[in-house]
């Protein structure tokens, strides 16, 4: 995400090499001079020494520590106590990857390691936060938390100028996104069958192309617009923090995004199962269409969830087995849908660095390869490279195996370091952005992301009640 255009608490100031858009684009400066190269290093030794690990019979869960579930306060606290080792040890290798990278960069460690000790310690009250039981329920996912936290705090108390060298926004959301390409192995693609694939591939297509022309009618910025378009065509959060990164937006249209993502997936929480139901839709049909038309994941699961329910007490009533609808959901949302955050990624990094960079600048784009190199967002290679290794991993397991021993021994450890990165993000976001320039957009960014709902919403249910309707109800057979 760009720095340019933001402000900092009173009393902050980023150091001058923090804009990660004049460090990116120079020409030359080798595979260590730029916080791109860096994230993606960071990210590709995590991954490699996590995958050297599983391939001995070992793991990373001990270093990739997350909260437990929790429904009584005590409980939670006696888990952090328990796991303060674990704790120590995340924040010593994180402090050692991310110190060496910005010493690197010419930065200073003085002041970035005890700012980055507060930001960890923060980050691990809200994880914790986010694994309460009901937290899913008021959909208070941690990096989300993370960005409300950091708004308040920024603009209720002015921050110390020193407290802003552990603010690396850019730099924890590409190492994030490195980490989110190994949760994606194209092996998915295989796996999910090529209607749910053409599918999702309808619905990201579509809602992206209504979101972004809309919002361009608007007169929006199509960096605004492409993350909005993205974010309600594929995976929400995610998928808007990706992008975000992807063609350097501003950090607060990457903040509206979000927001209004989790808006949405709050709404469709309620309305897709009481449609479902209204339409007399089967349990696998109204699975497809909530995982068509959701806008996030945990928030899917639980529409997906409470629909499955309505048919278990329905006494016949609904068709189909009630699971089938979170197995619809998990193959056209999870599956299908998800895998287009790598692909919108790639591409949309493309037209931002060889495009728009130089509409902006007002001078001619050049067909050179060697430019469209240097502005080229390296972290997104990182991401592809991520995804196609494990990719080759996830290629020797079925699908079954590669649910019940690759994911929770080696891919949910390094969704766990992910969540992190993301957290460390937003809270950063937070403490770095004023709420005006979240309202300064008013209702336009809303107006265009509603437009992408209403069409994703009405193709989702044509899809997944007639189109395709034979194959998902074929999930559903069954008690």
């Amino acid at each position: 995400m760009s720095d340019t255009n933001h402000s900092l608490p009173a009393g902050t100031a980023p150091a001058k090499s923090d804009s990660s858009r004049d460090t990116s684009v120079k020409r030359g400066g080798g595979l260590f001079a730029t916080e791109d190269w860096w994230a993606v290093w960071i990210g590709l030794l995590v991954i490699v020494v996590a995958w050297a690990l599983f391939a001995s019979g070992s793991s990373i869960k001990w270093l990739a520590v997350a909260p437990v579930k929790w429904s009584d306060p005590g409980a939670a606290a006696q888990d952090l106590v328990k796991h303060i080792p674990n704790y120590a040890a995340l924040f010593v290798v994180f402090a050692v990857l991310f110190g060496v990278s910005l010493a690197a960069l010419k930065h200073r460690l003085a002041h970035f390691l005890p700012s980055f000790l507060i930001l960890f310690i923060a980050s691990v009250l809200i994880f914790t936060l986010g694994a309460w039981v009901n937290a899913s329920k008021y959909n208070l996912e941690p990096p989300l938390v993370a960005l409300a936290l950091g708004l308040v705090i920024s603009n209720v108390f002015r921050l110390p100028e020193w407290f802003s060298a552990g603010l690396r926004v850019e730099f924890y959301i590409k190492v994030g996104i490195v980490l989110l390409g190994a949760t994606l192995p194209l092996t998915l693609l295989v796996w999910a069958g090529p209607v749910a694939v053409g599918q999702a591939s309808i619905v990201s297509l579509v809602t992206f192309f209504v979101i972004f022309f809309v919002a361009k009618a608007f007169g929006l910025d199509r960096r605004f617009a492409a993350v909005l378009g993205v974010g309600g065509a594929v995976c929400g959060v995610s998928a808007a923090i990706a992008i975000a990164g992807a063609v350097r937006a501003k950090r607060e249209q990457a903040s509206v995004a979000i927001t209004l993502v989790i808006l949405w997936a709050i709404v469709m929480i309620f309305v897709l199962p009481f449609a479902s139901r209204s339409l007399g839709l089967s349990t696998a049909v109204g699975g497809a269409w909530i995982g068509t038309s959701e806008f996030a994941d945990a928030a899917g699961i639980a529409a997906a969830q409470a629909y499955g329910d309505f048919a278990k007490h329905a006494g016949g009533a609904i068709a189909g087995a009630p699971e089938a609808s979170v197995q619809a959901f998990t193959l056209m949302k999870v599956v299908g849908r998800d895998i287009w955050i790598g692909i919108w990624a790639f591409v949309l990094a493309i037209v931002a660095s060889t495009r728009w960079e130089s509409q902006d600048s007002g001078v001619k784009a050049r067909a050179d390869a060697g430019e469209i190199w240097a502005r080229f967002p390296k972290f997104v290679i990182g991401f592809v490279i991520a995804s196609a290794l494990v990719t080759w991993i996830a290629s020797h397991y079925s699908l079954a195996d590669y649910r019940k021993v690759v994911m929770p021994e080696f891919v949910a450890p390094i969704t766990a370091l992910r969540t992190w990165a993301f957290i460390f993000c937003f809270l950063s976001i937070g403490l770095t952005t004023r709420l005006r320039l979240l309202t300064a957009t008013g209702l336009k960014p809303f107006l265009a992301f509603t437009a992408g709902v209403v069409v994703n919403v009405a193709i989702g249910y044509a899809l997944s009640a007639h189109v395709f309707a034979s194959y998902w109800n074929s999930l559903g057979q069954g008690s």
